[in-house]
């Protein structure tokens, strides 16, 4: 694998107002003035917990109610059951280690299609195979240019994994950590917000195999009611001769992609389109379509859905990106 642009993220935990805010609100809890404490993890919720981490209140009859997320009912344990130690910074740490909290959010889907089936013959490997991604987001910074933008480091990881063959090898895994800016656009604008990356991918290997570039990318978001479209366009960073694992990247991935989410009712529908816009027979692109559903009641869990994923053209992985490959899976989408 080629060199590549170093990504640093730096580490933050929550904030010293947060950790008064929550003591505040186990304070009322306990002294049952409950609509207080509610007030206050509603506004620790909406600074602090993940997008799938939201805080769900049960108020019954006689007024109780309970916060049941994961992220507090893990605090809770460390405030009521952990002996606290004299020293403030190695209380803290005995915190983190308790709750894991490390302010990790979901960032592209994190799913499992246990079965993929490949309908074009490739030599050397199973038509059928399980595919999972793992994508994760960690904040660095709000605001710090003054236009109410975010800064945040990034990581997917998608794996090919033959689990049909004889040692169920991973015949492939691609990469991709970034750094980005998100910046928000007018509240009464089509466009909502707008992102500049600097992206890595590559796919860990050496020699022949190894596959890597470095991109810049501008993405938009534009929302008409419950449907987004969201246009990309890439640079690539150009790399020193010799050195390029793959140089005619471009003629199959082209220079951007087209991305259109539709939600209705418990369903999405995700559809991205990518072409080289070369309109000779140099025409190169590819189509990916992901419909998340609800899992029917015997199968349901807390934020699991169905996941059915259709895939056809060029660039489906880095190994494959010249390679036109038509293949759908079924699985489990963990986030959306």
């Amino acid at each position: 694998m080629k060199k590549f642009i170093p990504l640093i993220i730096v580490t933050f935990s929550f904030s010293e107002d947060s950790n008064v805010l929550y003591e505040q609100a186990l304070e009322y809890e306990n002294q049952g003035n409950y609509k207080e404490a509610m007030l206050l993890y509603k506004k620790i919720a909406s600074s602090n917990f993940s997008k799938e981490d939201k805080y769900i209140l049960d108020l019954s009859k006689n007024q109780e109610h309970k916060v049941d997320t994961y992220t507090i009912m893990k605090k809770d344990f460390y405030q009521k059951q952990i002996d606290k130690v004299k020293d403030k910074e190695t209380d803290e740490s005995l915190e983190q280690l308790i709750t894991k909290d490390f302010n990790l959010y979901p960032y592209k889907k994190n799913y499992l299609l246990p079965a993929t089936y490949s309908i074009n013959d490739i030599e050397g490997r199973k038509n059928f195979e399980t595919t999972f991604q793992i994508s994760v987001e960690k904040p660095i910074s709000y605001n710090f240019f003054g236009l109410n933008e975010s800064i945040s480091g990034a990581y997917t990881q998608r794996s090919f994994w033959q689990t049909a063959k004889d040692s169920s090898p991973f015949r492939e895994t691609n990469y991709e950590p970034e750094i980005f800016v998100q910046f928000p656009y007018k509240e009464t604008s089509v466009l909502k917000a707008y992102k500049v990356s600097l992206l890595h991918s590559s796919n860990g290997r050496n020699d022949i195999d190894s596959r890597s570039w470095n991109r810049v990318y501008l993405e938009g978001y534009f929302q008409l009611s419950n449907l987004f479209l969201v246009p990309k366009i890439w640079y690539r960073i150009p790399e020193p001769n010799g050195e390029d694992d793959n140089p005619n990247i471009e003629d199959y991935y082209g220079y951007g992609d087209l991305t259109f989410l539709y939600a209705y009712k418990k369903h999405t529908f995700e559809l991205m389109l990518r072409n080289n816009l070369k309109l000779d027979e140099a025409n190169k692109g590819s189509a990916e379509l992901n419909w998340s559903f609800p899992l029917p009641e015997f199968l349901s869990t807390k934020n699991s859905y169905g996941l059915l994923q259709l895939y056809s053209g060029y660039g489906n992985n880095l190994i494959d990106y010249d390679k036109e490959i038509h293949k759908f899976g079924l699985g489990i989408a963990f986030t959306r």
